[in-house]
């Protein structure tokens, strides 16, 4: 693990829930699975009263995001996220460091799986803002209704999955890939 990495994550942890956990967090402390630390950012996994939630939190530039999937947190705050925020300060050794993988350094589908699972669809779509191409313009070249773009995209920063996302960062790629083809 990154020392400094831990170090952002342990302060801006520290200042976004400096109060104690309430009751209801309590009961979630250290009861997190699937752990893991990607640079600044964690994820775990814990049952809650209606399934198995998924939360995160992330240090970013312009400040802390957080993420769970139960129904109420949807802007993140809940307290399964405050529960995950003091399980990361109690013992940030569970979390299991993850290095990202770049594309090139994919080689089979194993590799394809981990890198889509460390890549954002948001990330996917500002690069081909970044070419020319737009959100819009690309959801309608793959026969999708732009809304649909969009929910499948901020679902995915709530820790909730639509089942196409793996197939449409795919196409994502193929586009990125073959940009200069499809200009001409």
């Amino acid at each position: 693990m990154s020392n400094s990495d831990v170090k952002t994550l342990t302060t801006a942890v520290k200042h976004h829930w400096p109060q104690a956990p309430g009751d209801k967090a309590k009961r979630y402390i250290g009861q997190f699975f699937n752990t893991s630390r990607t640079g600044t950012k964690i994820v775990g996994q814990v049952v809650g009263n209606h399934g198995t939630y998924t939360v995160s939190i992330q240090v970013e530039a312009s400040g802390v995001s957080s993420a769970c999937s139960c129904y109420i947190g949807k802007g993140g705050y809940c307290h399964h996220c405050h529960a995950l925020a003091i399980t990361f300060l109690n013992d940030p050794d569970v979390f299991q460091a993850i290095e990202p993988k770049g594309l090139h350094q994919v080689e089979n589908l194993t590799g394809i799986e981990e890198y889509l699972r460390g890549v954002t669809l948001d990330a996917l779509l500002t690069e081909m803002r970044a070419k020319g191409i737009t959100q819009k313009a690309f959801a309608e070249s793959i026969g999708m209704n732009p809304r649909h773009l969009s929910a499948v995209k901020s679902s995915e920063l709530r820790n909730r999955y639509y089942n196409e996302l793996g197939a449409i960062k795919l196409a994502c790629l193929w586009v990125m890939e073959h940009i200069q083809q499809i200009k001409r």
